[in-house]
């Protein structure tokens, strides 16, 4: 299951990348914001629309700091079919925003320091389970398979799964 940016967002896309690129650090070291670091990584599409879909480009473009557990696009294809299509509808963003709030926690946390966390309470108000099995890191049932993507607002930990808030 392919979800397609369409054309407005993909010309939004595209601004977010020019603005990120005008901000550099005193060094002219470049470091993008949580959103146009995922988009920049290619493999975030589902997420980038599912964010701009629910209103939340603003929110995560925002002073921060910000810990987004983000779902990969193999992650968001996974879900039962017709479910990405559904939540990006219009009437169903107070559903998307409490899902890809569930993965926002305020705050940067770095893969180290949420090795010895227990739980993370999120954006979203519910907490979220950390575990570590076998030098892996568990959120929920979702594993980070990528972590301490740093952003100029926080910080991206990649996972394989969509998380679902009860």
């Amino acid at each position: 299951m392919r979800t397609r940016l369409p054309l407005t967002l993909a010309a939004g896309v595209a601004g977010l990348m020019l603005a990120a690129a005008v901000q550099a650090d005193h060094h002219g070291e470049m470091k993008q914001d949580i959103v146009a670091t995922a988009v920049e990584a290619g493999q975030f599409t589902t997420l980038v629309a599912a964010i701009e879909a629910a209103g939340l480009v603003e929110t995560l473009q925002g002073e921060g700091p910000f810990t987004v557990f983000a779902p990969t696009d193999e992650a968001f294809a996974a879900l039962p079919e017709g479910t990405v299509e559904t939540l990006l509808l219009p009437e169903n963003q107070a559903q998307l925003q409490a899902i890809l709030t569930y993965h926002v926690v305020p705050g940067s946390v770095m893969a180290e320091q949420a090795m010895s966390l227990d739980s993370a309470t999120t954006v979203q108000g519910q907490d979220l389970t950390i575990t570590t099995d076998y030098g892996k890191v568990m959120i929920d049932e979702a594993t980070v398979i990528q972590a301490d993507i740093e952003a100029s607002n926080g910080v991206i930990h990649v996972i394989d799964a969509v998380l679902m808030p009860e």
